[in-house]
């Protein structure tokens, strides 16, 4: 079998400048065009050798800044290699930057008919497929709407529709699962495995080793451009992790133990972990911290930096009571490039409803350095919730539903 994809020792490489390099044309000039020449090349990917048979999903991790979206975006298309090759074996259907390539003005109908196109379809096969895109997006009210009026998450959901509506030979998926609701993803995920079976190749970026270590056949793994690890995901994945890990215990510092606002015991290198050069002082739950399945949820996040700190990142993981994920996200994922924090800050996480079944739910909440090489401080387990249902669910999910009886 013919692979899909063929990576063969992929190099690139760009030019370094002066930090200090003028901006704009006019910047220039009034420099003396000072500050314009390089400093030298550096290497974004060194020696990448991978394949991807049809059908088969590879994962690729690292922290940021390891060389994962340049390289997808190499497979892509988009950019040439200085060294070696790549081949691509069929149509490809790439989530780069979901919405991005979506014009405001234009009405999201508008929207999926151009971007089906540009992604190879003709005008007649988008318009046979404009009905399942709208559905499976859920925007059947607002797809006449400009696409300024809807909200972020409304663009990712348009975007990943039509990409997945598009048939493609090839996906390339950058941080797919932080688009919509805990019911949307569940959707994505069984739309990518219908991919699969389909034939579709699957290249997914990922920062989540245990969601690589799940969904995909084979993982690679990326740090400051070069390989670390190739192979089966269980394996890669946790040396991953492990090697977080490790870097987050060694800065951990030993510490007596404190209490939290809502009188948890956070003790060092049993539920809290991390530098600490930024600490999680509070966390609070609004409205409280007993709802009902599907209403609304925020949740503050106190903290402060002891110095400045540039990009940091928040993550919030919910977990079951007998330790099962329901959700992780983070602010990277969801687009959120933070400024240099210092001193006292807050920042809050806004669920517009949360479709769980009842029971009690845990929290665990961290914030890391920019490129996840470790975590600044990492509280685990130390909130709870509780979510009321008027039924009862076996699973997980709750999502609005209901039964009619078609005779």
């Amino acid at each position: 079998m013919q692979d899909a994809i063929v990576v063969e020792n992929l190099g690139k490489s760009f030019n370094r400048y002066h930090d200090s390099k003028p901006r704009t044309i006019m910047e220039a000039a009034m420099s003396g065009f000072r500050g314009l020449s390089t400093v030298d090349r550096f290497w974004a990917l060194r020696n990448i050798s991978f394949t991807v048979s049809p059908g088969e999903m590879l994962g690729i991790i690292g922290h940021n800044g390891a060389g994962k979206s340049t390289l997808l975006q190499l497979v892509g298309g988009v950019g040439y290699p200085n060294e070696g090759k790549v081949k691509v074996n069929g149509r490809i259907g790439a989530l780069l930057d979901l919405g991005a390539g979506f014009s405001p003005d234009l009405t999201g109908r508008e929207n999926v008919f151009v971007s089906g196109v540009v992604a190879g379809l003709s005008r007649r096969e988008v318009a046979k497929r404009l009905d399942a895109i709208v559905e499976f997006a859920e925007l059947e009210q607002f797809i006449d709407n400009p696409v300024r009026t809807y909200s972020t998450g409304m663009q990712m959901r348009l975007a990943f529709s039509v990409a997945v509506h598009t048939q493609p030979d090839v996906m390339l998926v950058d941080e797919f699962l932080s688009v919509g609701d805990l019911a949307f993803q569940a959707k994505c995920l069984q739309r990518i495995e219908e991919l699969k079976a389909s034939g579709c190749a699957i290249i997914l970026i990922s920062h989540n080793a245990e969601q690589v270590q799940q969904l995909c056949d084979k993982a690679l793994w990326l740090r400051q451009g070069k390989i670390l690890a190739y192979g089966e995901p269980k394996v890669v994945a946790s040396q991953y992790v492990s090697e977080m890990q490790t870097q987050t215990q060694q800065r951990t510092p030993n510490k007596p133990s404190q209490m939290t606002a809502s009188g948890v015991e956070l003790q060092m290198n049993e539920n809290r972990f991390g530098s600490l050069e930024v600490e999680i002082t509070n966390v609070i739950l609004l409205p409280e911290n007993k709802i009902n399945s599907g209403d609304s949820l925020s949740i503050l996040i106190e903290y402060l930096s002891h110095q400045s700190i540039d990009s940091p990142i928040f993550s919030t993981t919910i977990t079951t009571s007998n330790n099962q994920k329901c959700l992780d996200i983070n602010t990277i994922d969801m687009g959120l490039l933070l400024p240099t924090i210092q001193g006292k800050g807050k920042i809050k996480l806004d669920f517009d409803r949360l479709d769980l079944s009842s029971g009690e739910y845990w929290l665990d909440i961290g914030v890391y350095e920019q490129h996840w090489a470790y975590a600044y401080d990492y509280h685990s387990q130390a909130y709870s919730f509780k979510v009321r249902s008027d039924h009862d669910s076996k699973g997980i999910l709750n999502p609005p539903l209901r039964w009619k009886f078609i005779r």
